[in-house]
């Protein structure tokens, strides 16, 4: 609160000893109409002019930071080995810190879309509590249409503007990649304002395109005390690549998993993780940058059975890739399941592994062929068992999974395993039971 104070009051004592000097120039200057003292004093007021709107800059940046810092100074500093390849420590969770307490910023990465209207009418919708979910919009792009949109919410959102929107020198075959390596550096500079400006301790980050569901600060909000005290974790995601209605089981919307592939589309992330990601942060392609080995560090995310986001942002940078196939049929869960009600202790690493893996690997064996011809139904929940990466590649698209790895892990995978619904039942799709780890060359 101090460092807040002293902001506030460093702009008015600017604004004060600025306008003190014009106006004793005013009253001691000669007069000599159309002479030196008329051209000098109209520069003394033009210059005064854009002094003025420059206060007025900081002074809405002033704003910004009052209405969304909420929780100046709570996070402590901290030492560290930028050049250790040891994960970092996460903050503890018991004692010096209570989760409850922890505000989390709501950070909507926009552009161009004019539609960001429709991602943030169901997040002030759905958010139980201003002060502890602030909605902070950074917007890329200059784009005066969006920028008016995110204006009309006033108060109720922060918005603040990406400063550098010049092209990025790449490489020649990289030229039609320029929006990605935008995408990066606005990132990187965004999330540099969540935690470094404002210092939060945690954020959720969303894109301009998503819609969220009832439940999705309620999932966060439970999800926090495992990012906090399971250090096999670095973040929380709202969304299950294979998501799509038929393929999850709608009657389980509470059913939460550990999984290795980042996911991203709403994820939650500690400034911890952030101090560890800035100094390496991309250029370009920052999601698949994420995925791989050396990022994630063996560790997991937690997703849901059902997403509590989707996507509605068919044209982007990547031109739809997915869309039409995958992105558009995701199930958005559309009921109201209080996760902060429920024992999510089956979800930290040794407890999660005891019994997922006991369940997958007691699941009866079928073939593919079994599982399209809708036998064997009295086995109920089944296993696919693939040896190699052309085979999980067949099954994935016999089946109608998304197929693709990213540093040999699959969407949603967890130790190689996949779990989704199939024509009615559960069915793990699954590696040898001495799975020995990920082979990043399965890319």
């Amino acid at each position: 609160m101090l460092k807040k104070s002293s902001l506030v009051a460093w702009g008015a004592a600017l604004f004060i000893a600025w306008n003190g000097l014009l106006l004793l120039f005013l009253w001691s200057r000669p007069t000599n109409p159309g002479g030196e003292g008329d051209r000098l004093t109209a520069e003394v007021i033009r210059l005064a002019q854009d002094a003025e709107r420059e206060l007025e800059k900081q002074k809405e940046l002033l704003q910004q930071i009052h209405r969304s810092s909420g929780v100046w100074g709570r996070r402590p500093k901290r030492r560290r080995d930028p050049s250790s390849s040891k994960v970092p420590p996460s903050l503890p969770s018991a004692g010096s810190v209570d989760p409850g307490e922890i505000v989390l910023p709501v950070l909507v990465m926009a552009c161009d879309r004019s539609t960001v209207r429709r991602c943030l009418d169901k997040l002030l919708s759905y958010r139980p509590s201003a002060q502890r979910f602030p909605v902070i919009v950074s917007q890329d792009c200059g784009h005066a249409e969006t920028a008016r949109v995110i204006a009309s919410y006033g108060d109720a959102v922060a918005h603040i503007r990406q400063p550098d929107l010049s092209d990025i020198p790449v490489p020649a075959e990289h030229r039609k990649f320029q929006g990605y390596y935008k995408i990066a550096r606005h990132y990187r500079w965004a999330l540099g304002q969540v935690f470094r400006t404002f210092r939060y301790r945690a954020a959720i980050v969303v894109e301009d395109d998503l819609e969220v569901a009832p439940d999705f600060f309620e999932y966060f909000q439970a999800a926090l005390p495992l990012l906090l005290s399971d250090r096999s974790l670095w973040c929380v995601s709202a969304w299950n690549d294979n998501g799509k209605e038929q393929m999850v089981d709608v009657a389980q919307a509470d059913l939460l998993y550990r999984t290795d592939f980042f996911p991203g589309l709403g994820w939650l992330l500690l400034a911890e993780l952030w101090d560890e990601l800035e100094p390496k942060w991309p250029r370009a392609f920052w999601d698949d940058w994420m995925r791989q080995p050396e990022q994630r560090r063996d560790r997991s995310c937690i997703r849901p059975e059902v997403s509590r986001t989707m996507t509605f942002g068919r044209k982007g940078v990547s031109h739809g890739q997915f869309f039409d196939q995958y992105l558009k049929f995701i199930k958005l869960n559309d009921r109201f399941v209080p996760f902060t009600q429920l024992d999510l202790s089956y979800l930290k690493k040794d407890a999660y592994e005891r019994s997922f893996l006991t369940r997958v690997y007691s699941a009866p064996e079928v073939k593919v062929e079994e599982l399209q011809g809708n036998r064997r139904r009295e086995l109920g929940a089944v296993r696919l068992q693939y040896s190699g990466r052309d085979s999980f590649k067949a099954f994935a698209k016999a089946l109608g999974l998304m197929d693709d790895l990213k540093s040999g892990v699959p969407r949603a995978g967890y130790r190689g395993i996949v779990s989704f619904v199939y024509r009615g039942r559960r069915v793990y799709l699954a590696p040898p039971a001495d799975w020995a780890g990920y082979d990043p060359s399965w890319s």
